[in-house]
């Protein structure tokens, strides 16, 4: 007779199977075999098994060579891996939950209208400005629109030599075009001349601008591979904030999906499918984490809408003020505001603005274009949310009218006033052309912009520049349009100026 009984520890590696045992295991083989599994994976699973000392007793799928606790997509992936076919002892291919036909649909079109921007950089060397920094390369993400137009970032090719886009699934560079960069707004438009890259290809559509805690989803090819990398977020944040590339404040979506460098110009779907926005820049703080920003489609539209209705890029105005929060009710009551009146004084205006001829110094702005401003200079957005009144200017043309309505003198009076863009003493860019610099007797004059300071004392040159320079940077106006600061950036030794040598990067008065 044979011992059925089991033995407490381990089992001994002589023993033989018992014939009941071996039968339950061809059974279990033969039913797996056939694919007439009484259970599905997960109930089987689920299924309470006895706990005894020493060795678990094997169930029976560990005996037929399955793993219970793989799950059911990693089980038939190696099952592809072995057969190719999907097929192994039958067929297996349920196991895998099929995609449906409208997700393929909805995805597969936006994913093939995303190409890589592979683009070839020759930046101005301001210390030699007659000459060229050594051309690199870069590489970020763009999107096909309607029209045979592609989207990107202005700085994926900023000071750019030469521009080649690659689809999704291809070999081969195309060379493209530059039609419009909006430096401001970090937005450049791009074309193709080739047919055959806009062959198979659906233009994306944009989408409206989503509310919080919308899905979002940023396609692109970021570093880490070569192929397209999608990541999925929720829009967290929808304010005014900086745009770090133009040093400009425009709407902007905060959102906790990953961009990293190459994301730059990658569109970013909703649950429609439908772009609403570009990534372009990302936080990193050691005190924040998955924070990155998205352009949204009000100020994608208003750059497309400018260069059709104009032919180039003329960028988005500017009321051209300095203004203060009116929060404090005794200064409320020294200006002669009322209980009921809200708005913002204003502290200084742009010399070069055309508002300039009718507004002053100690105006309240009650309203711009028929919206009341707050106290902190915030206007209604949405339901429950408030924006900078900023917004309601960026959202004018150059050249446009608003009407705004001021307390002066305890009188309230309303103006029509004309919208243009921002005259910096110091500007914030060239728009990719050459510095300006004139030499005479080996002195080297040159006009101050911010890539200049940041070519001259790196990164932090807010810290590290001459203070003389950061305050005309941070304070000065321009009192007419053509005002430039200039210094001596260096002296060329000549027998001229024996004795000037040592001047480097001193103002001009």
């Amino acid at each position: 007779m044979v011992d059925r009984k089991r033995k407490r520890g381990r089992k001994s590696s002589t023993s033989a199977a018992s014939p009941d045992q071996g039968e339950a295991a061809d059974v279990t083989a033969n039913r797996i075999a056939d694919n007439d599994l009484d259970t599905e994976p997960s109930e089987a699973l689920a299924q309470p098994t006895r706990r005894a000392r020493g060795r678990p007793r094997k169930t029976e799928q560990e005996e037929a060579g399955i793993n219970p606790a793989a799950s059911p997509e990693r089980r038939s992936a190696r099952h592809l891996e072995c057969n190719g076919d999907g097929l192994v002892n039958g067929d297996v291919r349920h196991l895998v939950p099929p995609i449906p036909d409208s997700v393929v649909r909805k995805v597969v079109p936006s994913m093939d209208a995303v190409v890589k921007v592979f683009c070839v950089h020759t930046e101005p060397n301001f210390s030699l400005p007659w000459q060229r920094k050594r051309q690199y390369s870069s590489s970020s993400s763009g999107f096909i629109i309607g029209g045979r137009r592609v989207l990107t970032n202005a700085h994926s090719v900023e000071h750019h030599t030469q521009v080649k886009l690659k689809k999704r699934g291809s070999d081969t560079k195309y060379l493209a075009t530059v039609l419009a960069i909006g430096t401001e707004c970090d937005i450049a438009l791009l074309t193709v001349s080739d047919d055959e890259f806009w062959e198979g290809v659906m233009p994306l559509e944009f989408g409206d601008l989503p509310a919080l805690q919308d899905a979002v989803t940023v396609v692109g090819y970021p570093i880490g591979g070569d192929t397209i990398s999608v990541t999925s977020g929720v829009v967290s944040r929808i304010e005014v904030l900086s745009y770090v590339h133009g040093s400009t404040e425009l709407l902007g979506l905060q959102i906790d999906a990953a961009i990293n460098s190459g994301n730059s110009g990658g569109p970013a779907f909703n649950d429609q499918g439908k772009c609403v926005g570009i990534a372009f820049q990302s936080l990193k703080n050691d005190d924040a984490e998955n924070i990155g920003y998205v352009i949204p489609t009000p100020v994608i539209i208003h750059f497309i809408k400018d260069f059709e209705k104009n032919g180039t890029y003329t960028g988005f105005p500017i009321l051209g003020v300095e203004w203060q929060k009116m929060e404090n009710p005794d200064l409320r009551a020294s200006m002669g505001m009322g209980a009921n009146m809200k708005g913002v004084r204003i502290r200084r205006i742009e010399p070069t603005a055309p508002e300039s001829h009718v507004l002053k110094p100690s105006d309240i702005i009650l309203s711009f274009d028929g919206v009341n401003i707050a106290n902190d200079g915030t206007v209604p957005f949405r339901h429950g949310e408030r924006i900078g009144f900023s917004y309601l200017v960026s959202q004018k043309y150059t050249g446009d009218s608003a009407q705004v309505k001021v307390l002066r003198d305890a009188k309230t009076l309303e103006f029509s006033i004309k919208l243009d863009t921002h005259k910096r003493l110091i500007p914030a860019h060239i728009k990719g052309k050459p510095p300006s610099y004139y030499i005479i007797g080996g002195f080297v004059f040159t006009a101050i912009t911010v890539p200049y300071l940041r070519s001259e004392y790196g990164k932090d040159y807010e810290f590290d520049a001459p203070v003389k320079l950061l305050d005309k940077h941070l304070h000065a106006m321009a009192e007419t349009v053509d005002e430039q600061l200039v210094v001596v950036s260096q002296v060329l030794v000549a027998d001229i100026n024996i004795g000037y040598e040592e001047i480097v990067n001193t103002q001009v008065w």
